[in-house]
């Protein structure tokens, strides 16, 4: 899965600022590949909102 933030995370609850740096992401615009698996479809939840995912 393809995983690229497109909004900040400025603002944002502490949990979904350390969510998106699980997943390796860090400025807007970045992009990461994650595989597919419970773990991670379980933090694409969490940040759903600030994401695009592309699988």
């Amino acid at each position: 899965m393809k995983i690229k933030l497109i909004k900040s995370l400025n603002g944002r609850l502490e949990k979904q600022k350390l969510t998106a740096k699980s997943l390796g992401l860090r400025k807007i615009g970045s992009e990461t590949e994650q595989p597919d698996n419970e773990a991670t479809r379980g933090k694409i939840k969490v940040i759903s909102h600030l994401i695009e995912v592309t699988e």
